[in-house]
């Protein structure tokens, strides 16, 4: 079998890019083998010259990173589009989050609210900063550490409100999903792919990429909670 082919991802897309790989492998008998952990770590082990062949992170962490060098510029894919949703603990009583208003008042009724690292967590404590509650609620909120499910803090007690991308919230038992964030709020990441300086398997991971990209994997996406990036 062919050497494995490499990459380094955030949590957020540890499920799809293992079905992505399979798929891939199934069809060119090339396998392809990511580690998966917390976005900003993922980062720092590229920038330290972590040997991958592929970075899979939001876009502006792969922004970020190709404009210090590190990846290659012409090697870019947007892969997924990924939205934030909200849970509570299964059979916790389900607050209103239908429209900005009812979500504002479930957020302040609520005694701990759990949000993730990354740029959804920070799109989120913007909100609430842009709401005017920054100050009554830091006491309350919870982030979950870097390769920790915001919803394993819900199934447990530990938060009462959870907002994480729906992907890393739609198969976890032990919650209950009240739906996306309401119109005109929703927080949307884009996960981008691209092959790293130096990488021992270049063109093959240009071509991983491109077959993760292609259109043919758009309802393989849409099973993970994510769309398809938009071209």
């Amino acid at each position: 079998m062919s050497t494995p082919i490499t990459g380094i991802s955030s949590m957020a897309t540890r499920l799809l890019l293992a079905d992505l790989a399979t798929a891939y492998q199934q069809q060119f008998q090339v396998p392809v083998q990511f580690e998966s952990l917390g976005g900003v770590e993922a980062a720092k082990k590229v920038q330290q010259g972590e040997a991958v062949d592929l970075v899979v992170l939001a876009s502006d962490a792969i922004d970020k990173l190709m404009a210090g060098g590190f990846l290659l510029p012409a090697s870019r894919r947007d892969l997924v589009q990924s939205s934030v949703a909200i849970a509570v603990r299964a059979g916790a009583a389900l607050p209103d989050v239908s429209s900005e208003a009812a979500l504002r008042a479930s957020v302040l009724a609520a005694r701990s609210i759990g949000y993730s690292t990354g740029p959804s967590g920070t799109a989120l404590i913007q909100l609430f900063e842009r709401w005017g509650l920054g100050e009554t609620l830091k006491d309350r909120l919870v982030q979950a550490r870097p390769g920790v499910p915001v919803g394993s803090l819900v199934a447990q007690g530990e938060v009462e409100l959870g907002f994480q991308q729906l992907s890393e919230l739609k198969d976890l038992p032990g919650i209950t999903l009240l739906g996306g964030m309401p119109p005109g709020l929703e927080i949307v990441t884009t996960f981008t792919g691209a092959v790293r300086v130096g990488a021992a398997q270049a063109d093959a991971a240009q071509a991983v990429l491109d077959f993760m990209s292609a259109p043919a994997q758009t309802a393989l996406k849409e099973r993970h909670g994510m769309e398809a990036a938009q071209a």
